[in-house]
């Protein structure tokens, strides 16, 4: 077995057709193995914040195995299923009391999709049709789909497809860069509803706490506090993407339960799976249904696997080892002292700005060496820099290349399985300030 795959050698059509992508045998813990004997450390939680449970863990994949030999599908159209039922009941207990229904999904951007559709169906059953637009950050990703994609208001990730993508509202972050206080954002929400007319607004939808885009990154509660009373004011609806930071990513179970202000609608995903099925949800509280349950009654256009019974079923045992093993807990005690850890392992590096985080999930801002807050220049793709020699290090991390879009700069993600020992999580810090300082050499070899 090769042990990297090139696009000309490959019947797989890869994201990037000019890079080599390593061969991944199998996976243990925090650890993945790859065909020539390598071993890579996960920090994570394999490649895009899904493997909260780490790679190998029983419990789902005895609980996919089991339902398997059950039933492992059925079309949503014609059925229910117990498994399906279970879950929803399992997860708004555990998770959101304060919701009232769950919608399952195979992805985030189905998910996001269907939280968009809700927003609007939403409002067309009041009989405020006009409501369609959706006001949100511009910094952020929240899916592949067209409508998801529509959400982001980042330049570089919608060419080539404008065409394609409804005209949403977008505003810059409060980050500490250019909006400590988050007034800034306010007023422009404010100036946003005055142009479009608050009567065309369906939903403020946002990340409660960033990820990809702007890893680790949320606003000050002074924002929130506004938001809020906006919400009020105005009648549209605030949908929360959570389908990095749900799952107890950031030391709940939701990362708003941290937040002055609660969501209408929210999506979870990634931790949900845990990366044994694809497996994500919509919930929304009962002011949400209540229009529909009234009105047209059906929330339509539905995808094949949801709510099947085996991604249902892998769910189930996700949740169960979350609580058995008191993981969300764990994060929560643990994430203040990592991110402390992780700023104390990168002190004296000229390249780095803010250090943030929140539970397991941390993020890291690069910055020009030369003045110690600008972002580094374009041409340099510090992110690309930075994941390829943390690879040479022998550890897998996430980073953004953003700086074209004029929100943010390069930032790095780590994300580490909630399972991580504290040895593993001292291992990974070690080798990413390893892997810092070498990219802070190269950088300012090339800045010369």
């Amino acid at each position: 077995m090769s042990a990297e795959v090139l696009s000309e050698r490959t019947a797989v059509f890869p994201r990037l057709l000019d890079l080599a992508y390593p061969n991944v045998e199998r996976g243990e813990g925090v650890r993945l193995y790859l065909t020539d004997g390598r071993e890579v450390l996960d920090a994570c939680s394999g490649g895009a914040m899904v493997t909260c449970l780490g790679h190998g863990a029983r419990g789902p994949i005895e609980a996919a195995a089991a339902q398997a030999e059950r039933v492992a599908y059925v079309y949503n159209h014609h059925f229910t299923n117990e498994t399906q039922e279970r879950l929803a009941e399992r997860l708004l207990e555990v998770a959101a009391p304060e919701m009232a229904y769950v919608r399952f999904v195979s992805g985030g951007s189905e998910a996001n999709e269907a939280a968009l559709r809700l927003a609007r169906q939403y409002h067309v059953e009041r009989g405020e049709t006009s409501r369609w637009r959706v006001i949100s950050p511009a910094q952020a990703y929240h899916g592949a789909t067209m409508g998801a994609l529509a959400l982001s208001g980042r330049p570089a990730l919608q060419r080539p497809y404008g065409e394609y993508l409804a005209a949403h509202l977008h505003l810059a972050p409060s980050t500490r860069r250019f909006d400590p206080s988050g007034e800034a954002a306010l007023t422009e929400l404010d100036r946003l509803l005055e142009e479009a007319g608050p009567e065309t607004i369906a939903a403020f939808f946002c990340e409660p706490v960033s990820a990809a885009a702007l890893p680790a990154y949320s606003p000050p509660p002074r924002f929130w506090e506004g938001l809020a009373k906006r919400r009020e004011e105005h009648g549209f609806l605030v949908g929360f993407d959570e389908i990095v930071t749900g799952m107890g990513r950031t030391g709940s179970w939701f990362a708003y339960h941290q937040l002055p202000i609660e969501p209408d609608i929210v999506t979870a995903g990634k931790g949900l799976g845990a990366g044994f099925f694809p497996l994500a949800a919509i919930l929304c509280r009962e002011h949400v249904v209540e229009p529909i349950a009234q009105g047209s009654g059906a929330f339509d256009l539905g995808h094949t696997w949801d709510g099947a019974p085996l991604p249902c079923g892998v769910g189930l045992a996700v949740i169960d080892e979350l609580v058995e093993r008191r993981l969300v807990g764990r994060v929560r005690e643990r994430g203040p002292a990592l991110r402390d850890e992780l700023e104390a392992a990168l002190a004296g590096a000229k390249i780095v700005g803010e250090v943030r985080g929140r539970g397991f999930l941390l993020g890291v801002d690069l910055v020009d060496p030369r003045d110690g807050d600008s972002f580094l220049p374009h041409e340099l793709d510090a992110a690309e820099l930075v994941d390829r020699t943390a690879f040479e290090h022998g550890l897998l991390v996430t980073s953004t290349h953003s700086t074209a879009d004029g929100f943010a700069g390069d930032a790095t993600l780590l994300a580490p399985a909630f399972t991580s020992t504290d040895e593993e999580l001292a291992e990974m810090l070690e080798r990413f300030a390893e892997a810092i300082t070498a990219v802070e050499r190269r950088v300012e070899e090339a800045l010369k």
